[in-house]
């Protein structure tokens, strides 16, 4: 292209021209506790089930575009049909189609997983935030009305919820799914969770939408996520998908690793329990407000904490930073319980 005298940037669409791009930079450090994964490496499954050369022989070829083997596997799990299944590389990828598929305004709650709002900006749609009670739950006095007069395509509840951790109230939420616009509720979290989950409230909601993820369960490189839904749903969306969106390896991992589910509960019961160990140690901790969390990770309150952000991470320990999400607020991840006694212990040391 000749240089000319207008800019790439007035080429761009007006809805991405101000858009800020999702940030995941690598970090250096030596106990990595900001992105909400698994400490756990979930590569313990038997060689025999997973046969890296087996799957290097085929990869001339497309992979399953349906995931049939990996959707019989979660469907068995889940007591569902497959039929009611449809895949995404990583949950990111279904809330672009269905936001694409069923259009706006998008409505979710403030704060949240910010894909909700990155992406309705990114095609076009009107979003509207309606800020969490002081409670952090949902705000139904607000809620309800907007969804009356603005009329929503789509409304997102993230239960537990990014980054707060609690899960919103069941009545809440099922008041909402009674509103009559799509609802998903984004369950990334609930294997954490004392909830049950609106798993089975499916058959009683045609218009509720649930997306799992398999990043939080110790497969985030996989980057395997699935909606769930009515059969009617999942044929529309599926309509937008892009063909051989999961690629042969993350197939065949991810159905070799979920036939472990001994050792992924053993996981996630460590996580959970360690979670609560590490809610007590914040409590003592004079300065700072911990929130209680049914998720992997403990959002928690403290003075200056850009301050402390940038001396714990002086000292090798990466946490998330939720200044202008969450302000005067840290989310850490839980990890290993070796992990977590040095993230105490230099927490410990930089609030002095």
């Amino acid at each position: 292209m000749r240089r000319t005298g207008y800019s790439i940037k007035s080429l761009v669409s007006p809805n991405i021209r101000n858009l800020k791009a999702y940030s995941a930079k690598e970090i250096p450090c030596k106990v990595k506790l900001d992105a909400n994964e698994s400490p756990y490496s979930a590569f313990s499954v038997q060689r025999s089930a997973f046969s890296v050369e087996k799957i290097f022989q085929t990869l001339n070829r497309y992979p399953d575009s349906e995931a049939k083997a990996l959707k019989k596997i979660i469907s068995k799990n889940l007591r569902l049909t497959p039929e009611n299944i449809l895949f995404g590389n990583g949950s990111d990828e279904l809330i672009y189609y269905l936001i694409t598929v069923f259009g706006g305004p998008v409505l979710y709650p403030v704060p949240t997983f910010s894909m909700y709002g990155i992406i309705s900006q990114a095609l076009g749609e009107k979003r509207i935030e309606v800020p969490l009670d002081d409670e952090f739950d949902l705000d139904t006095d607000r809620i309800l009305p907007l969804i009356k007069k603005e009329k929503p395509g789509i409304i997102f509840l993230s239960s537990p919820n990014n980054p707060t951790g609690n899960c919103f109230s069941a009545d809440r939420i099922l008041k909402i799914v009674e509103s009559t616009s799509l609802v998903v509720i984004d369950e990334a979290y609930q294997p954490f969770s004392s909830e049950k989950g609106f798993l089975p409230m499916l058959n009683d909601y045609k218009n509720l939408v649930i997306l799992r993820t398999l990043s939080k369960i110790g497969f985030a490189g996989l980057r395997v996520g699935f909606m769930i839904a009515d059969r009617e749903i999942i044929n529309e969306v599926n309509k937008v998908r892009l063909p051989f969106n999961i690629n042969s390896l993350s197939q065949a991992a991810a159905a070799a690793l979920l036939q472990n589910t001994h050792t992924i509960k053993l996981h996630m019961g460590l996580i959970t329990s360690e979670r609560e160990r590490l809610l007590n140690e914040l409590w003592k901790l004079r300065g700072i407000k911990p929130y209680p969390s049914e998720a992997n990770f403990i959002l928690f309150k403290v003075k200056n904490s850009d301050k402390i952000y940038c001396r714990l991470l002086k000292k090798g320990v990466l946490v998330r930073n939720m200044r202008g999400t969450v302000n005067e607020c840290l989310r850490v991840t839980v990890g290993t319980k070796k992990e977590n006694n040095i993230f105490i212990k230099a927490l410990k040391e930089v609030m002095k």
